[in-house]
Parts: C-alpha cells; sequence; structure tokens
C-alpha cells in the first residue's frame, strides 16, 4: 500500500492573524538593568537589554552612564575590555576615548574624529540602574517612583530567565484568582486597582488560606504598586515590630519573549524617614527579615515560573465576573505600546 500526499488542511483566515496578535512588542518604560553596588566607580558591566546589549559604566567621579556597545570607530564591543579611566570609557581595540556625554574626545595618535556614541537615558532609584525605552526614541515622559523614606536599598536580591512576556508575569499581580489556587494564599482586595497614567496602585490584604486561626493571626496589608510594565514594588507594614519591608520585582525584556526577572527586598523602622540611619543591631534586624521575606516570596515564583515558562499568550482573554482587575490591567498596559 502506497502513501499518498496529503492535502493542506485548510486554514482559517483569522488563524495568521490570531498568532500574530499573540506575539507582544517591546514595551516602552523604564527597565532595571543591574543594581547601583553591581557597579562601582570604574566599573564596566554587559547587560542584554530587547535583543541587544547595553554597556554601563561609572565614572570616577560617580556618574552612572549608559551605552549602546559598539565603539563608532572600527565597531568593537566596549563591553569586551573597555575600561574606564578618569570620567570616560576608553575603547579596548584604539583607545578612542569618550566623555560623559557620548563625545569622542581623544585618540593615541591625532585629533579625535567627530564621533558620538549612543546613549541610554539612565535612572538610579533605591539601589537599582534602570534605563528607558520608548520605540520612537523619545525622552521619557515619567519618573521612576521612589520610596517614601530615604536610603532604602535592597539587601537580598534573586534572579532567574522567564519564558514569558514583561507583561504576562507583572499580569499576574492582578490575577487574585490564582492566589488560593496555586499559592495557597487568602486575598482580600481592601483598594481596588486604580490607574494613574503609567502608574497603578491598589491594596491587598493577603494570609494563609488555612486554617482560620492562623489565617487571622497572619494576615497582613500590602500596597502594591506597578510602574509601567517592568517594575512592581510591595510595602508591607509590619507594626508588632516597628517595621516596614519592601519587596520589588523587576521585569526587563532580554529578547523575543524572554524576560530577566529580579526579586529584592530590604527592611527599615516604620518610624524613622532616613533607613540609612538605624543603629546597628537594627540595620542587622532588616537584614533578616528582607532575607525571609525573600525566601518567602521565590518560593511563591517558583510555583509560578512552572507556568510561565509554558503557557501562551492570550490576546483576547475569555476572563469571568470575577476578573475585573485583570480586565483593568489589560487596558492600561495598552498605553506602553504603539498604537495598532
Amino acid at each position: 500500500m502506497t502513501m499518498r500526499d496529503e492535502p493542506p488542511r485548510s486554514r482559517s483566515p483569522h488563524t495568521a492573524i490570531d498568532e500574530a496578535e499573540r506575539h507582544l512588542p517591546y514595551p516602552s518604560g523604564w527597565f532595571c538593568l543591574a543594581r547601583s553596588r553591581e557597579l562601582p566607580p570604574g566599573k564596566v558591566l554587559t547587560r542584554r537589554f530587547m535583543d541587544e546589549d547595553v554597556v554601563l559604566y561609572r565614572t570616577r567621579d560617580g556618574r552612572s552612564r549608559a551605552v549602546r556597545p559598539y565603539c563608532p570607530h572600527l565597531g568593537a564591543h566596549l563591553g569586551a575590555g573597555g575600561t574606564v579611566e578618569g570620567q570616560n570609557l576608553v575603547c579596548p581595540f584604539h583607545r578612542f576615548t569618550f566623555a560623559p556625554d557620548g563625545t569622542c574626545v581623544g585618540t593615541p595618535d591625532g585629533a579625535p574624529p567627530r564621533a558620538r556614541l549612543q546613549q541610554h537615558t539612565i535612572s538610579e532609584r533605591n539601589g537599582f540602574l534602570f534605563i528607558w525605552y520608548e520605540p520612537d526614541g523619545a525622552a521619557p515622559s515619567w519618573d521612576v517612583p521612589d520610596t517614601a523614606q530615604a536610603g532604602v536599598v535592597p539587601t537580598a536580591v534573586w534572579s532567574t530567565d522567564v519564558h514569558a512576556y514583561a507583561q504576562e508575569i507583572i499580569e499576574n499581580t492582578l490575577d487574585y484568582r490564582h492566589l488560593p489556587v496555586l499559592h495557597k494564599v487568602a486575598v482580600e482586595e481592601l483598594t481596588a486597582p486604580v490607574a494613574e497614567g503609567p502608574l497603578l496602585r491598589m491594596r491587598l490584604r493577603l494570609g494563609p488560606d488555612r486554617p482560620p486561626a492562623l489565617k487571622r493571626k497572619i494576615q497582613a496589608d500590602h500596597a502594591f504598586l506597578l510602574a509601567g510594565l517592568g517594575y512592581l514594588r510591595v510595602e508591607l507594614p509590619l507594626p508588632s515590630f516597628g517595621l516596614v519591608s519592601y519587596l520589588w520585582a523587576m521585569h526587563t525584556p532580554t529578547g523575543p519573549r524572554r524576560t530577566r526577572m529580579l526579586v529584592a527586598t530590604a527592611c527599615a523602622d516604620i518610624r524613622k524617614q532616613d533607613a540609612a540611619g538605624a543603629s546597628l543591631p537594627r540595620r542587622g534586624l532588616h537584614r533578616a527579615f528582607a532575607r525571609v521575606m525573600l525566601r518567602t516570596a521565590v518560593s511563591k515564583v517558583h510555583q509560578d515560573l512552572e507556568i510561565w515558562n509554558t503557557k501562551r499568550y492570550e490576546p483576547r482573554p475569555r476572563l469571568a465576573a470575577s476578573d475585573e482587575a485583570l480586565g483593568l490591567f489589560r487596558h492600561w498596559a495598552r498605553q506602553f505600546y504603539p498604537a495598532p
């Protein structure tokens, strides 16, 4: 018996459109590329961002800079052996020298050419380094949010790579329905999500799903702040300990449907305006609490990772009546993408 070639299966005219819509473009906004402590004066780092390299460096007087990776002379990668001399970045290939504004200011054997490094707009807040992305190259239209307390920086950090869009990961925060199912966490909405331009705020009461006595004892009120699709901060007051804890979840697109996720925690005295002014014993307590908070958060993220790494993006999710927060989030998220 011979096999015959089967005729091609008919496809709906909407199939190609539906599949195309499942691929999101890179969103605009601020995205974390490193922690401040990873970039001391004189250091050069390379980070992957939206399928390209970004070279970060810090001048000897402490200014952080982010540039596109290739020297305009003959294309050497500035992150592969580039150095900082004083305030300037020096190419490893021919020692062409670039000032903090990107201008070529020197060569080993003559006047510098009219050349300039392409720079990214950079911002440094709470011990994180962010760069701005806008598809058309427009300047930042909003700022990275800061904490109310000065001097709060992360003391415990964890990161991983996720096969998902940044939007899918941060959207998880608004998906209340998965908390009791996947994480065995009870949730009560104290303040419904409110969009304020590129920011989205809400307050949730979270606690163990069971038993009831433990649930009442451990319930805690969490204040959530989303700033674009790359930044989530959770503030958790712990008044019985006189502390407030902070958790950051940063989602940085590194390639097509690839995201670098960084989770960081910090703790501070609840009544002090400046976290840096705590005594040495209190700072030890802060670090211990931050480590506990990070371990708890990461244990939940590991459960999410099994979903994120195997799911697909649904451009038109069939939402249930109790998914109002997700519907609001999807509407809010549109502002970070080019108009269709």
